[in-house]
Order: structure tokens, then C-alpha cells, then sequence
């Protein structure tokens, strides 16, 4: 399991035009879930994100968890993150969880995090999002379980 995660001023996600999640600072995360994950992956992951430390201490540097701050969790599925870019001009998606696994994991991340923290918006499983953010920082990390 994959998760791009960026630290925001403010993120949302619309479908069909209407906003479905918000949350101003914290963390958009956007989660890939790969062919062999599982539940326990999908919590080590959890985890992570909410204590890997990329937001600033009073000395401005970085070494504050989510949790800590208190910050927003936007989580957005987003399949093209478990792309294999290696080789041609066309992504391959052979390492991509079915449909359904993929949806039963995300929403067993989702489900985990609203239990561990405050703050947790989501967007649609395998609906066509747009997805807005105002990067700080910018901050972007790539992480994985």
C-alpha cells in the first residue's frame, strides 16, 4: 500500500461538482493499494501517516507528527499510484488490487483512521474526483507499507 501524502494549507475533493471533503491544515493523503496488501498493511500505513513528522516545530523545523498538530487527514483513493512506470510509454497496472479489494482496504484504512484521529474526510472510491490543494511547503513524501 501506497500513499502520496502532502502537507496542506487546505485541501478538497469534489465529484460531480459537489465538494464531498475539506479539511484546512493537515495532510492529503492519496492511497494506492497494491495487488498483495492487507488490513495490517493498511494500518502500519495509517500509522505513518499520522506520525510521520513533516510539520514544523517552534523552531521551524520538522519534527511534528499530524496527530500532533492536531492537522485534517484527507484521504483520496488513486490506483494510478501502483502504476509500473518502468518500461514504454503506457502504465501498467498488473500490480493493482481488483476493484474490490481495493475499495474493502481503503475503506478499512478510512475506518481506522476516523477511530484514531479527529479530523479524517474522504473522497469516492473509483469516482472521477477533482482533487484541490494549497501545497505548504511544498511537502510531499511518498510512503509505503
Amino acid at each position: 500500500m501506497r500513499a502520496l501524502i502532502q502537507r496542506v494549507s487546505q485541501a478538497s475533493v469534489q465529484v460531480e461538482g459537489e465538494r464531498i471533503g475539506a479539511i484546512d491544515q493537515g495532510l492529503l493523503a492519496l492511497i494506492g493499494v497494491e495487488r498483495d496488501d492487507t488490513p495490517d498493511r493498511a494500518e502500519k500505513l495509517l500509522h505513518k501517516m499520522l506520525n510521520y513528522r513533516i510539520f514544523s516545530d517552534d523552531q521551524g523545523r520538522m519534527n511534528l507528527g499530524l496527530s500532533t498538530v492536531e492537522g485534517g487527514l484527507l484521504l483520496v483513493s488513486q490506483f494510478t499510484l501502483v502504476a509500473d512506470t518502468r518500461k514504454g510509454l503506457r502504465p501498467g497496472f498488473s500490480n493493482g488490487a481488483t476493484p474490490e479489494d481495493g475499495k474493502r482496504l481503503f475503506d478499512h484504512l478510512v475506518e481506522c483512521a476516523r477511530k484514531a484521529h479527529d479530523t479524517v474526510e474522504t473522497g469516492r472510491f473509483g469516482a472521477d474526483m477533482q482533487v484541490s490543494l494549497i501545497n505548504d511547503g511544498p511537502v510531499t513524501f511518498m510512503l509505503e507499507s
